[in-house]
Protein backbone atom coordinates (compact mmCIF):
# COMPACT_ATOMS: atom_id res chain seq x y z
CA UNK A 1 0.00 0.00 0.00
CA UNK A 2 1.33 3.51 -0.97
CA UNK A 3 1.81 5.73 1.90
CA UNK A 4 0.27 8.42 0.19
CA UNK A 5 -3.05 6.15 0.36
CA UNK A 6 -2.64 5.37 3.60
CA UNK A 7 -3.96 8.82 5.23
CA UNK A 8 -7.26 8.27 2.50
CA UNK A 9 -8.31 5.60 5.45
CA UNK A 10 -7.89 7.36 8.26
CA UNK A 11 -10.60 10.01 7.49
CA UNK A 12 -13.12 7.50 6.97
CA UNK A 13 -13.80 5.94 10.45
CA UNK A 14 -16.30 4.75 13.39
CA UNK A 15 -25.51 -2.27 20.84
CA UNK A 16 -25.38 1.47 22.85
CA UNK A 17 -23.74 1.66 25.83
CA UNK A 18 -24.22 4.58 27.96
CA UNK A 19 -21.02 6.92 27.28
CA UNK A 20 -19.23 8.87 29.79
CA UNK A 21 -18.46 11.48 27.12
CA UNK A 22 -20.45 13.48 24.34
CA UNK A 23 -19.39 12.69 21.10
CA UNK A 24 -19.40 16.24 20.43
CA UNK A 25 -17.64 18.09 23.69
CA UNK A 26 -14.54 19.53 23.05
CA UNK A 27 -11.29 17.17 22.48
CA UNK A 28 -8.08 16.10 21.70
CA UNK A 29 -7.30 12.64 20.63
CA UNK A 30 -3.65 11.27 19.26
CA UNK A 31 -3.24 8.40 17.49
CA UNK A 32 -0.17 6.34 16.56
CA UNK A 33 -0.15 4.83 13.08
CA UNK A 34 1.82 1.46 11.68
CA UNK A 35 1.72 -0.56 8.81
CA UNK A 36 2.64 -4.21 9.96
CA UNK A 37 5.00 -4.08 12.53
CA UNK A 38 6.41 -0.36 11.00
CA UNK A 39 5.38 2.43 12.81
CA UNK A 40 4.70 5.24 10.77
CA UNK A 41 4.08 8.05 12.56
CA UNK A 42 0.99 10.48 14.22
CA UNK A 43 -2.10 11.46 13.77
CA UNK A 44 -4.23 14.03 16.15
CA UNK A 45 -7.57 15.05 15.55
CA UNK A 46 -9.05 18.32 17.73
CA UNK A 47 -12.74 19.45 18.01
CA UNK A 48 -12.94 22.87 18.99
CA UNK A 49 -15.83 24.47 21.26
CA UNK A 50 -18.78 25.48 18.61
CA UNK A 51 -19.15 29.65 18.11
CA UNK A 52 -22.70 30.81 17.39
CA UNK A 53 -23.34 26.85 16.28
CA UNK A 54 -20.16 26.58 14.16
CA UNK A 55 -17.86 23.42 15.16
CA UNK A 56 -14.39 23.16 13.90
CA UNK A 57 -12.90 20.01 13.74
CA UNK A 58 -9.08 19.71 12.31
CA UNK A 59 -7.01 16.25 11.70
CA UNK A 60 -3.43 16.80 11.25
CA UNK A 61 -0.39 13.96 10.42
CA UNK A 62 2.92 13.30 9.64
CA UNK A 63 3.87 10.31 8.40
CA UNK A 64 7.25 8.91 7.09
CA UNK A 65 8.48 5.32 5.72
CA UNK A 66 12.71 5.59 4.60
CA UNK A 67 12.35 8.48 2.04
CA UNK A 68 8.84 8.65 1.71
CA UNK A 69 6.95 11.37 3.66
CA UNK A 70 3.34 11.85 3.65
CA UNK A 71 1.70 15.10 5.76
CA UNK A 72 -1.71 16.34 5.70
CA UNK A 73 -4.10 19.48 7.52
CA UNK A 74 -7.49 18.61 7.49
CA UNK A 75 -10.15 20.47 8.39
CA UNK A 76 -14.25 20.42 8.22
CA UNK A 77 -16.52 22.83 9.51
CA UNK A 78 -20.08 22.36 10.23
CA UNK A 79 -23.19 22.88 12.20
CA UNK A 80 -25.93 20.99 14.43
CA UNK A 81 -29.40 20.49 14.16
CA UNK A 82 -30.78 18.78 16.98
CA UNK A 83 -28.78 15.01 16.57
CA UNK A 84 -28.07 15.61 12.92
CA UNK A 85 -24.53 17.30 11.62
CA UNK A 86 -25.13 19.51 9.06
CA UNK A 87 -21.51 20.21 6.49
CA UNK A 88 -20.48 23.97 5.93
CA UNK A 89 -17.03 23.63 4.57
CA UNK A 90 -13.85 21.26 4.15
CA UNK A 91 -10.05 21.35 3.18
CA UNK A 92 -7.60 18.66 2.87
CA UNK A 93 -4.02 19.49 1.99
CA UNK A 94 -1.60 16.86 1.47
CA UNK A 95 2.48 17.57 0.92
CA UNK A 96 4.93 15.36 1.19
CA UNK A 97 6.93 12.45 -1.60
CA UNK A 98 5.29 12.44 -4.59
CA UNK A 99 2.60 14.89 -6.42
CA UNK A 100 0.78 17.16 -3.77
CA UNK A 101 -2.96 17.85 -3.66
CA UNK A 102 -5.55 19.57 -2.31
CA UNK A 103 -9.25 19.37 -1.79
CA UNK A 104 -12.22 21.57 -1.17
CA UNK A 105 -15.81 21.26 -0.67
CA UNK A 106 -18.49 24.07 0.06
CA UNK A 107 -21.36 22.24 0.97
CA UNK A 108 -24.45 25.23 -0.66
CA UNK A 109 -27.48 23.44 0.85
CA UNK A 110 -29.43 26.59 0.48
CA UNK A 111 -28.70 26.58 -3.30
CA UNK A 112 -29.18 22.61 -3.47
CA UNK A 113 -25.40 22.21 -4.46
CA UNK A 114 -21.96 20.77 -3.58
CA UNK A 115 -19.33 22.75 -5.19
CA UNK A 116 -15.95 20.74 -4.60
CA UNK A 117 -11.93 20.95 -6.04
CA UNK A 118 -10.08 17.71 -6.28
CA UNK A 119 -6.48 17.58 -7.68
CA UNK A 120 -7.10 21.18 -9.71
CA UNK A 121 -10.28 19.58 -11.15
CA UNK A 122 -14.00 21.44 -10.40
CA UNK A 123 -16.83 19.88 -10.07
CA UNK A 124 -20.70 20.90 -8.80
CA UNK A 125 -23.26 17.59 -7.31
CA UNK A 126 -26.49 18.29 -6.56
CA UNK A 127 -27.21 18.35 -3.14
CA UNK A 128 -30.12 15.31 -1.93
CA UNK A 129 -30.60 13.95 0.85
CA UNK A 130 -27.81 14.02 3.92
CA UNK A 131 -24.66 14.11 3.08
CA UNK A 132 -21.31 14.46 4.87
CA UNK A 133 -17.72 15.13 4.37
CA UNK A 134 -14.67 12.63 5.28
CA UNK A 135 -14.32 14.34 8.88
CA UNK A 136 -17.98 15.08 10.78
CA UNK A 137 -19.36 12.11 9.24
CA UNK A 138 -16.85 10.46 12.20
CA UNK A 139 -18.59 12.62 14.91
CA UNK A 140 -22.17 12.03 13.48
CA UNK A 141 -20.98 8.00 13.69
CA UNK A 142 -20.05 8.32 17.47
CA UNK A 143 -23.18 10.19 17.94
CA UNK A 144 -25.70 7.70 16.50
CA UNK A 145 -23.79 5.10 18.25
CA UNK A 146 -24.57 6.87 21.85
CA UNK A 147 -27.72 7.29 20.48
CA UNK A 148 -28.25 3.89 20.36
CA UNK A 149 -29.53 3.92 16.34
CA UNK A 150 -29.54 0.25 15.11
CA UNK A 151 -28.45 1.50 11.64
CA UNK A 152 -25.03 3.27 10.29
CA UNK A 153 -25.13 4.36 6.56
CA UNK A 154 -23.58 7.86 5.26
CA UNK A 155 -23.61 9.39 2.51
CA UNK A 156 -20.31 11.46 1.90
CA UNK A 157 -18.75 13.77 -0.55
CA UNK A 158 -14.93 12.90 -1.57
CA UNK A 159 -13.00 13.03 -4.19
CA UNK A 160 -15.49 14.83 -6.25
CA UNK A 161 -17.82 12.22 -6.23
CA UNK A 162 -20.52 10.66 -4.01
CA UNK A 163 -19.30 7.70 -1.62
CA UNK A 164 -21.57 5.70 0.42
CA UNK A 165 -20.57 3.99 3.56
CA UNK A 166 -22.27 1.19 5.24
CA UNK A 167 -21.35 -0.91 8.61
CA UNK A 168 -22.29 -3.57 10.39
CA UNK A 169 -22.28 -3.40 14.09
CA UNK A 170 -20.71 -6.82 15.54
CA UNK A 171 -21.96 -5.94 19.30
CA UNK A 172 -19.39 -5.34 22.43
CA UNK A 173 -15.82 -6.71 22.80
CA UNK A 174 -12.96 -6.29 24.93
CA UNK A 175 -9.84 -5.24 22.90
CA UNK A 176 -6.53 -4.48 24.21
CA UNK A 177 -4.83 -0.96 22.91
CA UNK A 178 -1.10 0.02 24.59
CA UNK A 179 -1.71 -3.16 26.88
CA UNK A 180 -5.39 -2.16 28.35
CA UNK A 181 -8.65 -3.38 27.74
CA UNK A 182 -11.38 -1.35 27.30
CA UNK A 183 -15.21 -2.73 26.35
CA UNK A 184 -15.83 -1.30 23.02
CA UNK A 185 -18.33 -1.30 20.02
CA UNK A 186 -16.75 -3.53 17.07
CA UNK A 187 -17.88 -2.16 13.79
CA UNK A 188 -17.34 -2.88 10.38
CA UNK A 189 -17.59 -1.09 7.02
CA UNK A 190 -19.72 -3.66 4.67
CA UNK A 191 -18.53 -4.41 1.19
CA UNK A 192 -19.23 -6.68 -1.48
CA UNK A 193 -15.92 -7.68 -2.11
CA UNK A 194 -13.09 -9.41 0.15
CA UNK A 195 -10.62 -7.58 -1.23
CA UNK A 196 -10.26 -4.79 1.65
CA UNK A 197 -11.23 -4.92 5.33
CA UNK A 198 -12.02 -2.38 7.88
CA UNK A 199 -12.82 -2.52 11.11
CA UNK A 200 -12.82 -0.26 14.24
CA UNK A 201 -13.49 -0.08 17.90
CA UNK A 202 -15.37 2.72 19.63
CA UNK A 203 -15.05 2.85 23.04
CA UNK A 204 -17.92 4.52 25.22
CA UNK A 205 -16.16 5.19 27.85
CA UNK A 206 -14.55 8.00 25.43
CA UNK A 207 -17.65 9.38 23.93
CA UNK A 208 -17.38 6.04 21.45
CA UNK A 209 -13.87 7.35 20.40
CA UNK A 210 -12.37 4.92 18.16
CA UNK A 211 -9.29 3.14 20.16
CA UNK A 212 -7.83 1.17 17.32
CA UNK A 213 -8.40 0.76 13.48
CA UNK A 214 -7.45 -1.54 11.03
CA UNK A 215 -7.27 -1.65 7.33
CA UNK A 216 -6.39 -3.92 5.23
CA UNK A 217 -6.47 -4.83 1.80
CA UNK A 218 -5.93 -8.82 0.42
CA UNK A 219 -2.48 -9.80 0.73
CA UNK A 220 -1.24 -6.53 2.34
CA UNK A 221 -0.16 -5.41 5.60
CA UNK A 222 -2.54 -3.67 8.14
CA UNK A 223 -2.43 -0.25 8.14
CA UNK A 224 -2.85 -0.23 11.98
CA UNK A 225 -4.00 2.90 14.67
CA UNK A 226 -3.81 3.07 18.05
CA UNK A 227 -5.18 5.77 20.39
CA UNK A 228 -2.70 6.91 23.00
CA UNK A 229 -4.11 10.51 24.20
CA UNK A 230 -7.33 11.40 24.66
CA UNK A 231 -8.48 14.76 26.11
CA UNK A 232 -11.90 15.82 26.50
CA UNK A 233 -11.68 19.12 28.95
CA UNK A 234 -9.07 18.86 31.32
CA UNK A 235 -9.67 15.08 31.67
CA UNK A 236 -6.95 13.12 29.75
CA UNK A 237 -6.55 9.47 29.31
CA UNK A 238 -3.54 8.13 27.84
CA UNK A 239 -1.43 4.94 27.82
CA UNK A 240 -0.37 5.71 31.27
CA UNK A 241 -3.48 7.07 32.54
CA UNK A 242 -5.63 4.55 31.20
CA UNK A 243 -7.29 2.11 33.72
CA UNK A 244 -6.29 -1.41 32.84
CA UNK A 245 -9.83 -3.35 33.31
Amino acid sequence: MKLQHILACIALWPLSVLADHNPLEPQIAEYHVQYGSIGLGDARFVLDAPQDNTYKYEMTSKLSLLVVSDEREITSEFSRNGDQLIPNLFEHKRTGTGSDFTEQIRFAKELGKVFTVYKAKNKTLDYQGTLYDAMMVQLQFRLDLSLGKPEFAYDMVKDNKFNDYRFHNHGVESVIVEGHKYQAVKLEVQRDTDKRRTVVWMAPDLGYLPVKFIHQKKGDSALQLTLTRAQFGSTTFSDDLAEAK
